[in-house]
């Protein structure tokens, strides 16, 4: 491959070679039902994908061997008799299997919904690039989960809060008259693997997103997307009744109020008919919300949400608050908030909870809330920009990350209530009120912008992958998912491809033990990025980071088992007694769980302060084989991609060895003024 600059994500789709004959002629003619704008959009990425993959042209025929549509569509399809089987995939599934039809067999891809059929094309061309089997080929597919969604930080004046991979991608200041292809190419991308939704703005929101000339812009976005089967969300600021709407106030108990969102919902409409709904981050970190007017969160969003009813919208409100009045520890908060309001929510709200109780730290413990809402639907949030973990300047894979999130039991209705499990099974921990599937969700901090590979580094396209492939599937394996992207991306080359999904792989744990290993977490100052364990001197006390590890001479961490703080008890309670017991704990989150002392013997047979010396140069020492591993593909990938990942991976090195070295001399000289410098030596920077 050559000439590449990232700039196709996973959709290059090159020559395929040694691709045998017989399969050739099979694709080489298609027939598309339908006319509309999604069949258009399935139409090209056939014949383009198929054509590039080939080598050749690809005809349309009505003879051909690949036939594309829905029964109500396609006599053809209707003949074959699947509709219980398509039915039970719904709109957004799809069917791919050879069939017999007028003598000769043909491979169908089928569904209810063009959306659907897109998914399905997609898949097939996946399947045709990794190489995979052709003659058995039978799949049936659906999305487990209804709205999987990405959130852009992004701002009207272009910038990107956590974005680092240059400005937004939306161009407020050409809209509507410029139209950039990037636009479709982003729609497309997001198709490609399962996304069919996309809040646009930042959840700071700046209220003049909801004026008629921004409008008019969004809907020249929903217009793009739609063909895409991609739903245009709008972060809402609470206050814009006052601060757009001339009212004097936003209590969402009064009925100007009400009045002014419902008269809005209707302007949007209008514009964008599809309209996904509204998604609000109140009361929290400076933010309007209904608490300004001693009002409760359920009254917030439901105001919102009665604008939205018979327009099929949905709020989704977010329960990242930590208001520090509600408990001393700032996990606790959001629990501590939304847990009493459980079932006092809108058939149309969705809370928003974040992956872990903190703030996308590169370990935490799931959130407590994952089963916890039983009257309420409870969509997850997880962060593919990479805000805590490197902000692509470090690879670090996030697909493992999130399965170890998606696969932790939260115990809710006993063992094997995975969070993945909670999020897809529409009983939120054994709700008495089952939600419908359009309820069910998970959405991602987006990481795009608008540099030439969308991502800044080329490895973080994985993570926007990955997450759009695990919330179409949360059962996937993180295995699979490194292997799909590298084939797709860079090579099927089995031993380049084995290389690279080691590295990935490996790459998050990796991270976690240069920066904050043990459970350890928030060792950061302003920027979220340089390692600054003493930080103590911020507006807030739980933006410091002494305020998390707690660092003294008798010992480390936060005791918030039943003997401590009893956050633990926030958990159901065949979890909460893994979290307390010091024995049971998984060694990976001790110190989030347990204050101990320096010299407390790890499952190593290490003291604490050895264990924590020797995870911060076991990490350090790794990062650096990271970039020794990339020299040894030089020539086996492109050399322009192979040059821009080489020198990221340079940085993440240096970065290592910094985060090692000023976190261990930190600890260090804590530990050692605890008067053990006989046995503080040990930790001495070599």
């Amino acid at each position: 491959m050559t000439g590449e600059d990232g700039s196709q994500l996973w959709l290059s789709f090159p020559t395929l070679e040694n691709f045998p004959q017989r399969w050739q002629e099979q694709f080489a003619s298609l027939r598309i039902a339908g006319s509309s704008a999604t069949m258009r959009v399935v139409q090209a990425e056939l014949k383009d994908g198929l054509g590039r993959l080939l080598g050749s042209e690809i005809a349309l025929r009505d003879d051909a061997g690949l036939i594309v549509g829905t029964p109500s569509q396609s006599q053809q399809i209707a003949s074959l008799k699947w509709e219980s089987e398509l039915a039970a995939q719904g709109s957004e599934g799809y069917l791919i299997r050879w069939a017999n039809l007028e003598g000769r067999q043909r491979l169908i891809i089928a569904s209810q919904g063009e959306t659907g059929l897109l998914y399905g094309v997609f898949d097939l061309l996946r399947h045709l690039q990794m190489g995979m089997p052709l003659d058995s080929l039978d799949i049936a597919e659906r999305p487990r989960l209804g709205l999987r969604m990405l959130n852009h930080w992004d701002n009207l004046d272009g910038s990107i809060e956590r974005g680092y991979a240059g400005r937004s991608l939306w161009k407020w200041e050409e809209l509507p008259g410029k139209i950039d292809p990037r636009y479709a190419a982003y729609a497309r991308a997001c198709a490609s693997i399962g996304i069919n939704a996309t809040a646009l703005n930042n959840v700071n929101a700046d209220p003049r997103i909801l004026e008629k000339n921004y409008l008019r812009k969004v809907a020249v976005l929903a217009d793009i997307f739609r063909p895409y089967g991609l739903r245009v969300f709008l972060s809402a600021n609470f206050a814009a009744p006052i601060m757009v709407g001339g009212l004097k106030t936003a209590d969402p108990l009064d009925q100007k109020v009400a009045d002014w969102w419902k008269h809005k919902a209707a302007e949007i409409y209008e514009l964008v008919p599809d309209f996904g709904g509204w998604l609000v981050k109140a009361n929290s970190e400076g933010q309007p919300g209904p608490q300004d007017y001693h009002r409760t969160h359920a009254d917030g969003a439901n105001v919102l949400a009665d604008a939205l009813q018979d327009h099929g919208g949905i709020v989704i409100w977010r329960a990242f608050v930590y208001d520090e009045k509600v408990d001393p520890d700032r996990i606790k908060r959001a629990y501590k908030e939304f847990k009493p309001l459980d079932g006092k929510f809108r058939d149309n709200v969705m809370v928003q909870v974040k992956n872990g109780p903190l703030d996308f730290m590169p370990r935490e413990p799931f959130h407590p809330l994952f089963g916890a809402m039983r009257k309420t639907p409870v969509m997850a949030e997880v962060q593919a920009a990479q805000e805590y973990t490197g902000q692509a300047k470090h690879l670090v894979f996030l697909g493992t990350m999130w399965k170890e999130f998606l696969d932790s039991d939260t115990c809710a209705e006993g063992e094997g209530s995975t969070v993945g499990k909670v999020l897809e099974e529409n009983k939120n921990g054994g709700t008495e009120v089952p939600v419908p599937v359009e309820l069910t969700g998970m959405a991602a901090v987006a990481n795009t912008g608008d540099g030439v590979n969308w991502c800044g580094h080329d490895f973080s396209q994985a993570n926007w992958y990955a997450f759009g492939r695990l919330a179409w599937n949360p059962d996937l394996p993180a295995e699979h998912i490194t292997e799909e992207w590298i084939g797709q991306t860079f090579t099927c080359d089995s031993g380049v491809l084995q290389t690279i999904k080691q590295m990935m792989l490996s790459s998050r744990e990796i991270y976690v033990n240069y920066t904050m290993p043990l459970g350890l977490h928030h060792l950061i100052g302003g920027d979220h990025y340089a390692p600054m364990p003493w930080n103590d001197s911020e507006p807030r006390a739980d933006w410091t980071a002494t305020y998390y590890h707690r660092a003294s001479a008798d010992g480390i961490g936060v005791d918030r088992t039943a003997h401590g703080d009893r956050a633990t008890g926030q958990y159901f309670p065949a979890v909460a007694e893994v979290f307390d017991d010091v024995e049971k704990c998984p060694e990976n989150l001790i110190l989030w769980f347990h204050r101990l002392s320096w010299d407390h013997v790890m499952r190593s047979g290490r003291a604490l302060h050895e264990e924590l010396r020797a995870r911060y140069f076991q990490g350090a020492e790794a990062a650096a084989g990271l970039e020794k591993t990339w020299q040894t593909l030089k020539g086996k990938i492109d050399p322009g991609r192979h040059a821009a990942v080489a020198k990221r991976l340079a940085i993440q090195t240096a970065d290592s060895a910094l985060w090692r070295d000023r976190c261990v001399a930190y600890f260090q000289n804590i530990y050692l003024r605890a008067g053990r410098a006989a046995i503080g030596g040990a930790l001495r920077i070599n």
